[in-house]
């Protein structure tokens, strides 16, 4: 069996949890419990474009806001 992320061919949902962490995931799958759908179907190539306009900052929330409160108090 292929890949399901891999597939050209299929639609996608962008999923986005609390942290800020964006993930491309097939709409067959069952969004998994601390993820909501961030973008809705479509392609996979729409999706990645969505991901990587939207996730900027690849570290976890709480990981830029405990830094930016360490710059801030420096």
């Amino acid at each position: 069996m292929a890949n399901p992320f891999e597939d050209e061919n299929a639609e996608y949902l962008v999923l986005r949890n609390d942290e800020g962490q964006y993930s491309l995931w097939p709409v067959f799958a069952e969004v998994p419990s601390g993820w909501s759908v961030a973008k809705e179907r479509d392609s996979r190539a729409a999706c990645v474009e969505y991901i990587n306009a939207s996730w900027t900052d690849m570290r976890p929330r709480s990981l830029a806001v405990a830094s930016q409160a360490r710059t801030a108090s420096s």
